[in-house]
């Protein structure tokens, strides 16, 4: 058994218990030896193996992503772009930098198996470290239509049309709806909503239309989807998307919903997870993480390991 699949039912056994889930200070065995085989008996978790896919750390940040008045502290590549922590989301700009010259991905999701593991937050810092590039096209979309969080971690101004007014009314196009910020390089497209038919809109052909405008228009579009367990809307928009990030929270999210995430989702379709909330801050280069790359999309990032 994985260590990363360890940590998450180690922190499900702590929350039965009531006692506070220590923060591990690595995401799972991502070195070349193996991990120690499982006792007599012991059955493995379902799903494909962790170990094909890269697991990419993010800084100790706070899970919860929807207060308004701490939002700031957590949009680091838009607002401290030199800090450390702004550094590790330079992990996930490379995969995307990587992955567009290589297999063409243009538009990745971020979703989660569950609600507050630190998704909108990822969304908006990768899609920040994206503009540091001032030749980049960057939008940043958000999707999730029944709890739209984007504005409000931006603190955007409610005066620009929303990705809702556009799915509704067929004459409006994507130039029509982004709101670009000039001081960051960064063109953001508000949810809207929320909306009484969120399953219709995600559902019609304009979704695909306006994302496929996006293509023409930006080099990179990121989209904040809804988590992926709860509603089916990240099912509806999956054939617009080119690959998937899944955040994972360390200490919340359960191993059960990450399983099921992964059994649903197509796997040619899953760049990578994510591993959110380490509280343990490294120094120098030891945080940073190297991955391979295979030969198709999915397997595409076999394995990634931590630097020594």
């Amino acid at each position: 058994m994985s260590r990363f699949f360890e940590a998450l039912e180690r922190a499900e056994r702590e929350q039965a218990l009531g006692t506070p889930a220590s923060s591990p200070s690595t995401t799972a065995d991502l070195s070349e030896a193996q991990a120690p085989p499982a006792p007599s008996g012991a059955v493995e978790p379902a799903g494909p193996p962790l170990l094909e896919r890269p697991v990419f750390e993010s800084p100790a940040t706070e899970l919860a992503v929807d207060r308004s008045d701490r939002a700031e502290a957590h949009l680091v590549t838009l607002l401290n772009p030199a800090s450390f922590e702004a550094e590790q989301y330079g992990v996930l700009r490379h995969v995307m930098e990587t992955l567009r010259k290589s297999a063409n991905l243009k538009v990745v999701a971020i979703t989660s198996a569950g609600v507050g593991d630190g998704k909108t937050t990822t969304a908006c810092n990768l899609a920040g470290a994206l503009a540091q590039s001032v030749d980049a096209r960057v939008l940043l979309v958000d999707i999730d239509v029944r709890r739209p969080a984007v504005a409000r971690q931006l603190k955007l101004a409610g005066s620009k049309r929303s990705l809702v007014d556009a799915l509704m009314d067929s004459s409006l196009k994507v130039e029509d709806t982004v709101e670009h910020l000039a001081h960051f390089n960064l063109s953001v497209l508000r949810a809207g909503g929320p909306t009484l038919a969120p399953y219709e809109l995600l559902k019609s052909s304009r979704l695909e239309a306006l994302l496929d405008q996006a293509r023409q228009r930006y080099d990179y579009i990121v989209l904040d989807t809804p988590p992926f367990v709860p509603v089916p809307d990240c099912r509806l928009i999956a054939k617009c998307v080119d690959g998937f990030l899944i955040v994972v929270a360390a200490h919340r999210t359960p191993r059960s919903a990450l399983a099921e995430t992964l059994d649903l989702l197509e796997p040619a379709k899953v760049v990578g997870l994510v591993f959110n909330g380490d509280s343990v801050r490294r120094s120098s280069y030891s945080g940073y993480y190297h991955a391979h790359v295979g030969s198709s999309r999915g397997a595409r990032w076999r394995r990634a390991w931590r630097k020594p």
